[in-house]
């Protein structure tokens, strides 16, 4: 550790953790639980020769989504973090995890079934902030989220995935571009406004013109880009051509580059800094740890950290571990660790925004 937080938060506040329990409540990845627990090996065996190529990069191994991921395993999890990084994880933002419940207002099941969770009890996490799940294009999403924030204040911040990718081999979870300027998604907008609720823009970087025109369509609402954009296929092949070559990921970089700097002029953007050992970034398509270690983690990241830091400053800039999606390439405490040696040379009130103070002004107060 080069550099550490030790003294400049007593902890930190990760902003992008998903929770789950596919063998008792309805996601996508229940249809995997039981026979995972039955028979763990056949189910990663069929995985990797019956599942699509596009859900085979985007998660590499079943066993982290169709196992129960719930507070005492993030705990475990993030235990290494105050040794890595210099202080304890002490605080997570839960951001909706593709809950499955029938009907108009079933996402507001998975919020109330948050609750339910030990946050804060026996040296768990505080549960800082939910991100719910609501389409802003259905005419009862002001319905839902009020649905929401029944269940609790946490509620402080909506994601609708709108991730979409030209190359049809890469997962998209619709079916044609242009989600977050489509004139319905943009009427409906207005009900996360009224409520004060922020959104979280998942997308790819190919999208980050599309964030861009939302933030600059409704200046006063926050606008939380998550995993520095995702630029598909950076580091290596991904889908049916997507950073295929060298060429080619020198263009996904230079693009990214560009559309960071342009979206960085909308004041109400924040950027997590999550998504670190996404595997979709492309590092490799074997089940776990296609990265090779913190070192060349650093190095891959350390220009991109750099160019997000210099086009939104320190005060739109906040750490996520975006775990488990994560796990299969890198640890929690690697994730934080390398974000802390990265950011350390620009001094303690950075990481001290980072790491915590700006995940509290963006989402509010850790009770």
């Amino acid at each position: 550790m080069v550099h550490s937080l030790k003294g400049i938060v007593d902890g930190v506040v990760d902003t992008h953790v998903h929770q789950w329990d596919p063998l008792r409540t309805p996601r996508e990845a229940s249809v995997l639980a039981r026979p995972y627990q039955m028979a763990p090996h056949l189910v990663e065996k069929l995985f990797s020769t019956l599942a699509t190529q596009r859900d085979r990069e985007l998660i590499l191994t079943p066993k982290h989504v169709a196992q129960p991921y719930l507070t005492e395993q993030y705990a475990a999890d993030a235990e290494g973090v105050a040794a890595a990084a210099g202080a304890p994880v002490t605080s997570i933002v839960h951001v909706e995890a593709g809950w499955q419940g029938k009907g108009p207002l079933a996402a507001a099941d998975e919020t109330r079934w948050l609750t339910s969770l030990p946050f804060g009890r026996n040296g768990l996490p505080n549960l800082a902030a939910i991100v719910a799940q609501a389409d802003p294009r259905k005419p009862e999403c002001g319905t839902l989220l009020d649905a929401h924030l029944a269940v609790t204040p946490k509620v402080r911040s909506v994601r609708l995935n709108a991730a979409w990718h030209p190359d049809r081999k890469v997962k998209s979870w619709f079916n044609a571009p242009g989600l977050l300027t489509s004139r319905d998604f943009l009427a409906g907008f207005s009900a996360l406004v009224e409520r004060g609720l922020s959104f979280e823009a998942t997308v790819y970087s190919n999208q980050l013109g599309d964030v861009a025109r939302l933030a600059g369509e409704y200046p006063e609402a926050t606008i939380v880009l998550t995993h520095c954009g995702t630029p598909i296929g950076l580091f290596g092949p991904m889908g049916s051509r997507t950073g295929w070559t060298v060429a080619q990921r020198a263009g996904i970089a230079s693009e990214w580059r560009d559309h960071i700097w342009a979206l960085a002029e909308h004041p109400n953007v924040v950027v997590k800094c999550s998504g670190f050992a996404f595997p979709q970034l492309g590092y490799g398509h074997e089940s776990e740890g296609n990265i090779g270690g913190p070192k060349i983690l650093q190095e891959l990241w350390r220009p991109l950290i750099d160019h997000v830091t210099d086009a939104f400053g320190a005060d739109r800039l906040m750490f996520g571990s975006n775990y488990p999606m994560d796990k299969p390439n890198a640890t929690v405490p690697t994730l934080a660790g390398m974000l802390v040696d990265v950011l350390g040379p620009r001094g303690d009130d950075v990481l001290r925004k980072v790491f915590r103070n700006n995940a509290l002004r963006v989402y509010g107060p850790v009770d």
